[in-house]
């Protein structure tokens, strides 16, 4: 994997265009909405389904009105998500993926998969971990 610092935006080697090392790059904003927390469950959560908002919300537990808003608006500027407001009454809004967003999605799917599937490993890790570092804060010693 590629970690280029610098400028972002058209190159004239044969790099990628867009650099999301790179501080002011546009590409990075987009990896913050796909991978923070509500971001990724946002999309798992829409799958391949059309769904309202307020069955996301109840999908995505523990997510408050406003942040699940706030999450879709900067998926949907991303083109990752797309919304269908419906003039009926009461008012309807659908909210489905992208062809961006479903390609992303799965992608994201497949990364959740792991995790999911190497908790163990995890958790053995940060039990071990917590462990080591709990002697250590014991006995008053450090590593830096």
């Amino acid at each position: 994997m590629s970690t280029r610092t610098g400028t972002c935006g058209p190159q004239d080697d044969a790099q990628l265009p867009f650099n999301v090392f790179a501080r002011d790059c546009p590409s990075r904003g987009t990896l913050e909405h796909v991978t923070g927390r509500w971001g990724s469950l946002t999309l798992g959560a829409l799958g391949e389904d059309t769904v309202r908002f307020n069955e996301l919300r109840r999908r995505i537990a523990g997510v408050s009105e406003k942040m699940l808003s706030q999450t879709l608006h900067a998926l949907e500027r991303d083109g990752l998500v797309h919304r269908e407001a419906q003039t009926t009454n009461p008012p309807r809004v659908d909210y489905r993926l992208t062809e961006l967003g479903r390609e992303t999605t799965r992608r994201l799917l497949d990364l959740i998969h792991l995790v999911e599937g190497r908790m163990p490993e995890v958790l053995a890790a940060r039990e071990s971990y917590d462990a080591q570092h709990a002697a250590t804060v014991r006995t008053g010693s450090s590593d830096r």
